[in-house]
């Protein structure tokens, strides 16, 4: 039998690529803690589907109204929908019904979280630049169909909560110039609410919008397969080789570890913490809303932009183009999601920088990316908190006009002062950086020498402590940049105040052993090195 297997094997091999998924389970992934942001978010869509195929089986999209003769009393007799009587159902009536539904609701907003940090750490780490754009886009439109994947759950139970929201996408679409009654009348199949809207976000959340999710996650492993990853710069990792675990035995089981972790986290969760409950709120009812209607916090900053813009509106061709709800709800996220798909490409002309990058930077590398991240994170933070200011103003006791007025000061100043501080404190982690590569690190110790005098002696740093400091390119030297007044202006702006590393010489480091692979870059010999790579 034994002497079979051989034959067995390349049989198989010649059918299927049996070779070739051995090799994928030598495949290395790095080490690092960051790195599994992504497998929180992959593993939070398995647990959806899982949820959310079981919920299937019990939930009625249908707007066709019913009278309640359920198991919560309070809401006997009343007219409803089918949707809310069955959401009810499942909550009351089916077993572990409650609970499952709030592990679905929980694991969507770990699932868009987790895409968020997971974005955020790529993009403070420059992991997006070439060969990896691509990829970026293919993360974007992820993270933007999780949202519109989100919106249409969130809006299936049809109670009073997400039917206030859904009256709010009903205003979002009625905005759009010219056309947007026609949208309206399409999506609502009638005037709002219609009896066709919760079917068709039945179909788009359950069908339509995870088939596409799927593709996206697909293409996007594929294409982290094929390009490897990115890692942190140490002793012996270098642009072309990647250091880490095998997939297989040690990386699959940390990563099934971590995935059970997650089911085990959000079920407790979801046992002990109230999410979504429907059935405070009530069926909803075109002439009710809510007293605090806040939306989940991924289209909280739309609500927020929405509070925060004045009322502004136009009439053109006997047309009334409300500027107060187009510009917020549907320009704002428009130019957000074309901005976040642009910037590799606007970076890149920008910097001049068209090589491959696999080494990862660090944020205080990169002080105008850096600043350009928390100044966003802060503006979306300011638009967030505004989609609450009704709650914040009976909380506080203060006029909602003058706290309107407050966060609007807040989002046009805030982003400004925390670009401003955040480039300032990686300058000034850079300045740090180059004292201790070129005086040494303080020891603490005070001497006095024979003529009464004090002195301080610094220790030289280890390799591998500067080896960490000293990846960064210097700027001016990367290639040739974008050609143009406006272009050399914004490349000048770019690296403003980026402190030049410190020459070989200048380097204070203690030397025991070479430390292997691909010697630590400074100031003088970073030219040869990029010239050695092209």
């Amino acid at each position: 039998m034994a002497e079979r297997v051989p034959g067995l094997v390349r049989a198989a091999d010649a059918r299927l690529p049996v070779l070739e998924g051995g090799k994928l389970l030598r495949k290395l992934f790095p080490d690092h803690w960051s790195f599994l942001l992504g497998e929180l978010a992959l593993y939070s869509f398995v647990l959806l589907l899982l949820t959310g195929v079981w919920l299937t089986f019990f939930f009625h999209p249908s707007m066709h109204e019913v009278v309640y003769n359920g198991s919560y009393t309070p809401l006997l007799g009343v007219r409803m929908s089918e949707a809310y009587q069955s959401t009810l159902d499942i909550t009351f009536d089916v077993r572990g019904g409650l609970l499952v539904r709030q592990i679905h609701h929980w694991a969507a907003l770990l699932f868009v979280s987790a895409l968020g940090v997971h974005m955020l750490r790529v993009f403070f780490t420059g992991a997006f630049r070439r060969p990896r754009e691509l990829n970026w886009s293919v993360g974007v439109l992820l993270f933007l169909t999780a949202v519109l994947e989100g919106f249409a759950g969130y809006s299936l139970p049809d109670d009073l909560l997400s039917g206030t929201g859904l009256r709010t996408a009903e205003g979002i679409v009625l905005s759009v110039p010219l056309v947007g009654t026609y949208l309206a009348m399409f999506v609502f199949g009638g005037q709002f609410p219609g009896t066709s809207i919760v079917p068709r976000l039945y179909a788009m959340h359950i069908l339509l919008i995870p088939g596409l999710l799927l593709a996206l996650i697909t293409v996007h492993l594929i294409l982290v397969f094929y390009l490897q990853h990115t890692q942190w710069p140490r002793p012996g990792r270098r642009q072309r080789n990647v250091v880490g675990i095998p997939m297989f035995p040690q990386f699959a089981a940390r990563s099934i570890g971590l995935m059970f972790t997650l089911f085990g986290v959000v079920a407790v969760l979801s046992a002990v913490a109230q999410i979504n409950p429907i059935w405070v709120y009530g069926p909803y009812q075109p002439d009710q809303a809510s007293t605090n209607a806040q939306p989940d916090w991924y289209v909280g900053f739309l609500e927020g932009a929405l509070r925060l813009m004045p009322g502004v509106e136009t009439r053109f061709a006997g047309h009334t183009v409300s500027w107060s709800v187009f510009l917020p709800a549907l320009v704002l996220p428009g130019l957000l999601a074309v901005i976040l798909l642009a910037y590799p490409f606007v970076e890149r002309w920008v910097t001049g920088d068209g090589r491959e990058h696999n080494l990862c930077d660090r944020p205080r590398d990169r002080p105008t990316r850096t600043g350009l991240g928390v100044a966003a994170i802060i503006a979306y933070g300011v638009l967030l908190l505004a989609g609450g200011q009704d709650v914040i103003s009976d909380a506080l006791a203060v006029s909602v006009n003058e706290l309107n007025w407050v966060l609007r000061v807040c989002f046009l100043l805030l982003p400004v002062a925390a670009f401003v501080v955040t480039k300032r404190i990686c300058i000034g982690l850079q300045l740090h950086e180059r004292e201790l590569l070129t005086e040494g690190a303080e020891t603490g110790l005070i001497r006095q020498d024979l003529a009464g005098g004090f002195d301080e002696p610094n220790r030289p740093l280890s390799a591998q402590q500067a080896w960490v400091m000293l990846p960064r390119e210097p700027p001016g030297k990367v290639g040739a940049g974008p050609r143009g007044r406006f272009g050399r202006a914004l490349r000048t702006w770019y690296f403003r105040g980026q402190v030049a590393l410190p020459a070989r010489d200048e380097i204070v480091v203690r030397r025991p052993s070479a430390p292997a692979g691909e010697p630590p870059r400074t100031g003088a010999s970073s030219q040869d090195a990029q010239e050695s790579e092209r």
